[in-house]
């Protein structure tokens, strides 16, 4: 698939996610002009199916953004720096694809909320999950009434320690595994029963550092639904990554599991379809990238706390 506009791609940053960028857009016959980062790791990107020989290498954001060919910028650097790229690609007159979660603080978030409603490009925070074929299928699914008034979620996201990541061991830098990895989960909860008021967040074993332990959260929601998590992300090498959704209602249950599909070439896709016909992403729409960060800030605090946390 091609578009049928001129349109190509600034990539920021040089890890995995980046690439898993970068190679949807190859896959939809998007150019990525610039790769920016302040390193380059070739191994990750010296694949010729990705088509990047032509791609330019910089460290400075303001030299990509200056090219006028670039029209999306598609930002997969460490979470800290996703306020300031972000803002600076939206002011130049971009539009971005932004790697989850949309910012560190709910202050940041908020703050570019603020800009992207004002900017000429479009904002999408880049929740994959929410374009896993499976997901995406169960959520059309529920909104039908398959299974009446949702009532009751419950989540599993397991997986490997992550490697050649260093930045994500340290929550003051990622968030930790609440913020960073279980978000995805509480972002799923968030679109099936509305608005949370409460969270209880608890550490098997003790709470950890950064990418450490499990941890299993309860979600209370304002029409009285409940929410449980189970989340992952320090088991042993090799073991294969799992995840689960299953939504409990009035009239019955349903669920979803599985990365199927290829979720990184339908969120690009849908984004593109979004900048090409300059409709907001309903999809995946910002203030529920705001949403699912605030109640996965919650949920930290209380697993620091060792109390429930209510949210204003």
């Amino acid at each position: 698939m091609t578009s049928g506009h001129a349109v190509a791609v600034a990539v920021f940053g040089a890890g995995r996610m980046a690439r898993a960028h970068a190679t949807a857009w190859a896959a939809l016959g998007v150019p990525v002009r610039w790769i920016v980062s302040p390193r380059r790791r070739q191994e990750l990107w010296d694949d010729a199916e990705l088509g990047l020989g032509s791609a330019r290498w910089t460290d400075d954001p303001a030299e990509a953004l200056a090219d006028a060919d670039v029209t999306i910028a598609s930002i997969c650097t460490p979470t800290p720096t996703h306020r300031l790229l972000a803002e600076q690609a939206l002011r130049a007159g971009r539009h971005v694809l932004l790697e989850k979660p949309i910012a560190l603080t709910l202050e940041d978030a908020l703050a570019l909320q603020t800009v992207a409603d004002e900017a000429p490009g479009i904002l999408m925070v880049a929740h994959v999950v929410r374009f896993f074929a499976g997901y995406a299928e169960l959520a059309d699914r529920i909104a039908a009434g398959a299974v009446g008034r949702p009532r009751a979620v419950q989540a599993h996201r397991l997986s490997a320690a992550p490697e050649g990541a260093d930045w994500l061991h340290d929550e003051e830098r990622s968030g930790g595994v609440l913020v960073d990895f279980a978000i995805h989960d509480l972002d799923q909860a968030n679109a099936v029963l509305g608005r949370p008021i409460a969270v209880t967040s608890i550490a098997a074993g003790g709470v950890g550092t950064g990418f450490d332990g499990a941890i299993s959260t309860t979600v209370e929601y304002a029409d009285g639904g409940v929410a449980q998590v189970l989340s992952a992300v320090d088991l042993p090498a090799g073991t294969p990554f799992r995840t689960g959704f299953t939504v409990v209602g009035t009239d019955g249950v349903d669920a979803a599991a599985g990365a199927d599909g290829d979720p990184f070439v339908a969120q690009a896709a849908y984004f593109l379809a979004c900048v090409e016909s300059g409709a907001a992403p309903r999809r995946a729409p910002v203030s529920a990238a705001v949403a699912a960060l605030r109640l996965a800030l919650a949920a930290r605090e209380s697993l620091h706390s060792g109390r429930r946390v209510e949210l204003s």
